[in-house]
């Protein structure tokens, strides 16, 4: 007799009733047992929207009264690192944390409390810098004596030996070079005297990046001092080895890039801001152009309220860009010296210190409750980066001119158009005379401007506004004045 399957010769009806159990474990929702439970040992960590309560850096005790943030992020060694810190170094129990698979974080017994936002992967040595500490790809941890006392906010390739050095930026404006080996670390300079930042301004130095022969860094030092124009101690600077050079003066905090001679050359972004725009500046085949965004809020809009706005690779060839309040999708590269697919993405409230992806997630670090509300404490989110169009519809303000003198003729920067629904131009001015404002719009993107429309303000009112028509857009808008004026030209994306 022929031996049959065992469950062929089951029923019909058992096995549908074996199929529907087997599913209905398979869909069953994941429900957090009771601490008493004893099944609570096999449930896993909660998780609560993209959150996960149990992985929480918090400072603890006297003396910690304080930020905890998590200032940088790396995937190393089968794990994800992560670095926390305190404000001015001062506080106790944070320090350097290894995240496992099964979501489960541990403090590492080299951590250091310190004030670091620092990450970097140096393929040549096969190690992960991160804070003060090299990681090798065993997960072994070493730290930078030398360095652990100092607040630390970039980690760059080094310029003439990349496979041995890189470079370290110190919030107050010292800048090392690191033995990768050795770990032993050299000061290079202090910027606050090589980019003569004005006395009595503190410096704060938060992003750098090297690329294109020259290491490119970003302080973004900013108060009352430089709304109010009595000071300019903001700066975004370059330096080719042997010489600094200051590129703008005004406060500068995410600098990043990619591609490469293969990519269109290679494409550095640097983001920084004044009282009525945020400021994108990009080098490409060998110059800086500088283009105008939306701020999306005013509460970025001091030196403390920043917390490393990030300039990172989204995915493999893509970048993401979070600057005042809003993300951004960034092109890697740039042809022509031209950025064109600048669009926004979201607006939000929170502070972003770092982000990047890790077994399939997108993870975003954080800087979300200080000593003002209780136990200082910041935790991290899990979830798909298509999960950033789900938060606030992009929408902003600003303007190349805010009561700004403006001479005959003089064309304004790029202004960003293009990814927002409502759209008003407010033009102002302070003549006696009419003043004609000329509208030109760049819908390619690669700097070919067309002229859309001329506004004239009268003496009279000496303010005009103009509604864009409902799903106008083009990449980039700019103005210019047919007359000298003090001149304000700020759009409302709304």
């Amino acid at each position: 007799m022929n031996k049959r399957d065992t469950t062929s010769s089951l029923s019909r009806s058992h096995r549908r009733a074996i199929l529907l159990v087997i599913a209905s474990h398979l869909l069953a929702p994941a429900v957090a047992m009771p601490a008493g439970d004893p099944e609570s040992r096999n449930a896993g960590p909660v998780a609560v929207n993209g959150v996960f309560p149990n992985l929480t850096v918090m400072a603890k005790g006297i003396g910690s009264d304080s930020e905890a943030g998590i200032g940088a992020l790396i995937p190393w060694a089968d794990k994800l690192w992560a670095v926390g810190y305190v404000a001015h170094i001062n506080g106790s129990g944070l320090g350097l944390y290894e995240i496992s698979e099964d979501m489960t974080m541990r403090r590492h017994p080299a951590s250091v409390t310190g004030t670091f936002a620092n990450r970097m992967p140096h393929w040549p040595s096969g190690q992960a810098f991160i804070g003060p500490h090299a990681i090798d790809p065993n997960g072994n941890v070493r730290t930078i004596e030398a360095l652990k006392n100092y607040r630390l906010t970039a980690t760059v390739a080094h310029l003439t030996d990349p496979k041995n050095k890189v470079y370290f930026l110190g919030m107050e404006g010292r800048f090392w070079q690191v033995d990768v080996h050795t770990l032993e670390a050299e000061k290079l300079c202090d910027l606050v005297t090589e980019l003569d930042l004005p006395a009595g301004s503190k410096p704060h130095f938060k992003g750098a990046f090297s690329a294109a022969g020259r290491v490119v860094v970003a302080n973004n030092t900013y108060d009352e001092n430089e709304f109010l124009d009595k000071r300019r101690a903001g700066r975004l600077a370059e330096w080719d080895g042997k010489r600094w050079t200051v590129i703008e003066d005004n406060p500068f905090i995410g600098v990043g890039g990619g591609g490469g001679p293969g990519y269109g050359g290679t494409t550095i972004f640097a983001t920084g801001w004044n009282k009525s725009s945020v400021i994108l500046r990009v080098f490409n085949n060998g110059k800086w152009s500088r283009y105008l965004l939306p701020k999306a809020s005013h509460r970025w809009d001091h030196t403390w309220n920043t917390e490393w706005m990030r300039i990172r690779h989204a995915q493999t060839e893509r970048f993401l860009m979070d600057v005042h309040g809003m993300f951004y999708d960034l092109p890697a590269i740039a042809y022509q010296g031209k950025v064109w697919a600048v669009r926004p993405i979201c607006t939000h409230l929170r502070v972003v210190p770092d982000f990047c992806h890790w077994r399939g997630m997108f993870v975003m670090a954080s800087d979300q409750i200080d000593h003002d509300e209780g136990q200082p404490q910041s935790g991290l989110w899990f979830g798909s980066i298509d999960d950033l169009w789900k938060m606030g519809k992009p929408a902003g303000w600003g303007g190349p001119w805010r009561q700004t003198e403006v001479a005959k003729g003089q064309v304004s920067d790029p202004f960003l158009m293009t990814g927002f629904d409502k759209k008003v131009l407010h033009l102002a001015h302070d003549q006696e005379r009419n003043i004609d404002f000329t509208i030109e719009v760049d819908f390619l993107g690669n700097g070919s401007w067309s002229h859309y429309k001329t506004v004239s303000v009268s003496a009279q009112n000496k303010y005009e506004h103009h509604e864009f028509p409902d799903a106008f857009s083009a990449h980039w808008v700019r103005l210019k004045v047919h007359s000298d004026c003090k001149a304000t030209a700020y759009f409302f994306y709304n």
